[in-house]
């Protein structure tokens, strides 16, 4: 995962290096060498910070549990990104999703750096008690490079407000008579967290998609209808149709995005499949999505694993292996689960004309490389998931002003927002043969060289 990052980046910067109108400025030997600079800045982190924290469990015994915290570049902001709980964290992980935060905050002109966490456990194995001190563990461990102007943490797979209230109430404790509303963001509404951001990122999810198809191919058709672009061909594809969804991951991100799309009126969706760690959730008919919805909040988060399950809600689906939501005969595919979902061993059974990544790199290299030579569109992570740090910076705002927005207010400020970024790296997608998550690459790498040049940094 972390060599995809790596290996985009150095492309945009080698398509940059020969573009002349890009910083024309700097020319000659000079040009190559803050290239050189570049590729070095933006292809390692500037710190990364890993601790065990100490936790005595409830049955008296200690555990030592490997976290980090990672901080890439702060070029345009405090380091930015959410504190992972999960049993496969590792090291090159939470690098690769700290310097995708940064080409994130980057490419949606946010201004932030970036940065990511991460805790190596499972969180069904702990007693709320043991994850209150993790939480609080965490923050002591690493006070002294967060803070509202250091370093935001926020939720990621794994945590939620829960876990931000607890971390910045020992930050507060830590920090007496310092700020500290702001750092933490994705905290609870009582707690000074913003509404509508447990729900922003499904929600942008499905916005970058409906915005593609909709929007953009009904007001841009005849620059679609002219050019013969391959992808520009699919999205005409999809105009005007009922178009078939499948959803994997129904955590916050996928059920929102379902949700979404459920519920559209601009689009005449039919979301046929939803699945989680443990189920696929069939009806080519469409599912009822509120009603599954539901059942997880009640649930611990799973979706029904039996019949006699959705009987009792009223919902008629068949019941498949967990993994088949991936290759089902769909016009579209969202992913929101885990990384790597989608891969070379797999990849040829993929059937969706469109997928929006809902999760951090869910697709391998050689996967997108392939499926975009196919002419599958492919809404990257970049540009799809990041309602949720769009909105965090609007708590970071609103905790900074102690005045705060209402939830229509914030979904107005993140569809702007988002709106802005797809207007800019939309035409230039449909209009050269680069797939979308190169032209989204390219438009963070320009931000952030113009402003590390501009910063003296790249000699």
């Amino acid at each position: 995962m972390i060599s995809q990052t790596r290996d985009i980046v150095q492309k945009s910067l080698d398509a940059l290096l020969e573009d002349g109108s890009f910083l024309p400025e700097v020319k000659g030997e000079t040009r190559k060498k803050a290239f050189t600079s570049l590729t070095s800045i933006l292809s390692t982190p500037n710190h990364v910070h890993k601790s065990y924290l100490r936790i005595p469990l409830e049955d008296e015994k200690v555990v030592r549990i490997p976290a980090f915290r990672v901080q890439h570049n702060n070029a345009l902001g405090p380091y930015k990104g959410g504190i992972r709980f999960h049993e496969t964290v590792n090291e090159e992980e939470v690098v690769n999703l700290a310097s995708l935060m940064t080409l994130k905050n980057a490419l949606h002109d946010v201004p932030f750096g970036g940065g990511k966490g991460g805790i190596i456990l499972n969180p069904r194995e702990y007693s709320e008690k043991e994850l209150h001190l993790i939480a609080r563990k965490y923050v002591q461990y690493f006070s002294d490079v967060l803070g509202p102007d250091k370093d935001i943490p926020a939720p990621d797979m794994g945590s939620g407000e829960r876990e931000m209230d607890w971390m910045m109430a020992e930050y507060k404790s830590i920090r007496p008579g310092m700020p500290y509303r702001g750092s933490f963001t994705g905290k609870s509404v009582v707690n000074g967290g913003s509404l509508g951001r447990r729900e922003a990122t499904g929600k942008g999810v499905f916005f970058t998609f409906r915005y593609l198809v909709h929007d953009f191919v009904r007001d841009q058709k005849s620059l679609l209808t002219k050019t013969d672009n391959v992808f520009a061909k699919t999205a005409l594809d999809f105009e005007d149709r009922a178009l078939t969804i499948a959803v994997q991951g129904f955590g916050n991100v996928g059920s929102v995005a379902a949700l979404e799309a459920h519920q559209s009126t601009h689009l005449q969706n039919k979301v046929v499949a939803v699945s989680d760690r443990n189920v696929t959730l069939f009806n080519s008919d469409g599912l009822d999505i509120p009603a599954l919805v539901e059942f997880t909040m009640k649930n611990k988060g799973d979706l029904p694993t039996g019949e006699e399950q959705l009987k009792e809600i009223g919902v008629n689906a068949e019941i498949r292996d967990r993994d088949e939501v991936l290759f089902l005969d769909v016009d579209v595919l969202m992913l929101a689960a885990l990384e790597d979902q989608v891969h070379k061993d797999n990849v040829e059974k993929v059937k969706a004309r469109i997928i929006v990544e809902g999760a951090n790199a869910p697709i391998t290299t050689e996967a997108d490389t392939y499926l975009s030579d196919q002419g599958v569109i492919i809404i990257p992570d970049i540009l799809a998931n990041a309602g949720g740090v769009i909105v965090s910076y609007f708590e970071w705002l609103q905790g900074r002003e102690t005045q705060f927005y209402t939830e229509e207010e914030v979904f107005n400020l993140l569809y702007d927002k988002m709106k802005a970024t797809l207007d800019t790296v939309l035409p230039l997608f449909f209009g050269d043969p680069f797939p979308l998550r190169q032209n989204c690459y390219i438009h963070s790498v320009m931000k952030l060289s113009t402003v590390l040049y501009r910063q003296g940094k790249l000699y």
